[in-house]
């Protein structure tokens, strides 16, 4: 082991955590309808599926895209030799274009500025590499994306310090709760650097507030130092509240072209807005020239293809296509969190209102053995193992209550989603005993909820179903 590095030998990357283990077990007995109808059904992954069919239309509609082709003629070799990291102006203003279109074009985007990389995770570790040296540190708002712990330190040396959000107020970040985090990390000799969100949440599936936007502007420019503000989920804003952009936020301050305009980055991805993740498509947005040049060449390391960008340039250049889909997306992701809400509500579950994102944060606490995180691990092994759902606990997302899930709900077929729901029902069942009625049920848990508990009525959800259709 002396011939390798420390990095190969640590057990720094996240890999042993209970978001990535239940992957692991999926992938040994994955569900299938026909193959395997035991298997286990992912709910662990936050992917958009449910809107292919408009892209496999589009690129049907138009052949000569797809078959890399100009004019009816062949550009394969044009665009199989080298391109420089720099990318291609078409794709980076059409990508750019489609950032302000869904942002309801109250604010625009300078292609000087954008810098391509191969996906959200590899965006984020470049800004860590530009942002700070190893040991600084940057705070993060709980619960967090339980891959921050790959993407921000593994590589980079960087310390998290979680911002510690409750559930009293919805998890909203407040003055105190940034000021504690900060003193920590002071406690610590740790140099924060900055703070960086995701607006929407991963994995509450809610908007930042314009409160919290504004709070946390009046933070950094207090401290002097970065925001970097992750959107990779700002098009799959379903209901309202509206999405809020921090550009917007900063426009609407007349912060722009300030000293601490150039402290604000913001991460993209059409990942999950366009769910495209096998094609690594992300980006950097950075009103610092010197970050934004120094992250150009970092992104040698990790480049979108040609081809790739070529198809998505002309998929995103056509406006009709882009206003349809982000229409139709938003009707199709809203109408199957209901479903899943509805399913919960069926088993005796609530989860926290929410208004973006590909999954829901579900509360199980009135499941829980004890109060206590070896309790929630206890109930999602249970959950993985006997009913057989890849759901992503809380303690992986950092929350600082046991209890809580993160459940994906856009990954699956309609009836699979029923399916999981009929397991998780009969669980829930099953452990609460068969003389305690749905209603006793409901009043035991009412203990661990707040009036911000969304219940969805079985009417409201029959009517959002007609409006689908």
């Amino acid at each position: 082991m002396g011939l390798l590095s420390r990095k190969v030998t640590c057990n720094s990357h996240g890999q042993d955590s209970s978001y990535f283990l239940g992957w692991l077990e999926y992938e040994k007995n994955p569900y299938d309808e026909v193959k395997n109808p035991r298997g286990i059904i992912q709910m662990g992954l936050a992917e958009n599926q449910l809107s292919f069919d408009l892209l496999e239309s589009w690129l049907d509609k138009n052949p000569d895209v797809a078959g890399f082709k100009r004019d009816g003629q062949s550009i394969f070799k044009e665009l199989a030799l080298f391109q420089d990291y720099h990318g291609f102006p078409a794709f980076k203003k059409a990508l750019l274009d489609f950032m302000a279109e869904i942002r309801g074009n109250k604010v625009t985007f300078d292609p000087n500025r954008i810098v391509l990389t191969a996906g959200a995770t590899s965006a984020n570790e470049t800004l860590m590499f530009c942002l700070a040296e190893q040991g600084d540190a940057f705070l993060l708002p709980t619960p967090y994306y339980p891959g921050f712990d790959r993407d921000l330190r593994w590589r980079t040396g960087v310390e998290i310090v979680p911002i510690k959000c409750t559930s009293s107020n919805r998890f909203k970040i407040t003055a105190s709760a940034l000021e504690d985090a900060y003193q920590r990390a002071q406690r610590k000799n740790l140099r924060v650097k900055g703070v960086l969100v995701t607006n929407p949440s991963n994995p509450l599936g809610t908007t930042m507030t314009r409160e919290e936007l504004d709070l946390l502007v009046n933070f950094i420019t207090d401290k002097e130092i970065h925001l970097i503000s992750d959107e990779i989920y700002s098009g799959t804003v379903f209901s309202s509240p509206a999405f809020v952009s921090i550009m917007e936020v900063f426009k609407d301050q007349n912060l722009e072209k300030t000293e601490i305009w150039e402290r604000v980055h913001i991460v993209y991805s059409l990942s999950k807005d366009l769910g495209l993740p096998g094609f690594r498509v992300g980006a950097i947005y950075s009103n610092d020239p010197i970050v934004v040049a120094a992250a150009t060449k970092m992104s040698s390391f990790g480049l979108v293809s040609s081809q790739t960008q070529y198809l998505l340039s002309a998929m995103l250049s056509d406006k009709k296509f882009t206003k349809e889909y982000i229409a139709k997306n938003h009707k199709r992701l809203r109408k199957r969190r209901s479903m899943l809400v509805a399913g919960l509500e069926k088993a005796g579950i609530d989860c926290l209102e929410s208004n973006a994102g590909l999954f829901c944060w579900v509360d199980m606490r009135h499941l829980l053995s004890s109060d206590t995180f070896e309790a929630e691990m206890e109930l999602w092994k249970r959950i993985v193992y006997d009913v057989k759902l890849n759901i992503s606990p809380g303690s992986s997302c950092h929350c600082t209550e046991p209890g809580w899930f993160r459940v994906c709900f856009a990954n699956m077929s309609e009836d699979t989603l029923k399916l999981a729901m009929q397991r998780l029902k009969s669980f829930v069942g099953s452990i609460t005993g068969n003389d305690r009625s749905h209603q006793e049920l409901k009043n035991s848990r009412r203990k661990f909820s707040s009036k911000w508990v969304f219940r969805l009525s079985f009417q409201s959800f029959h009517d959002r179903e007609q409006d689908e259709r």
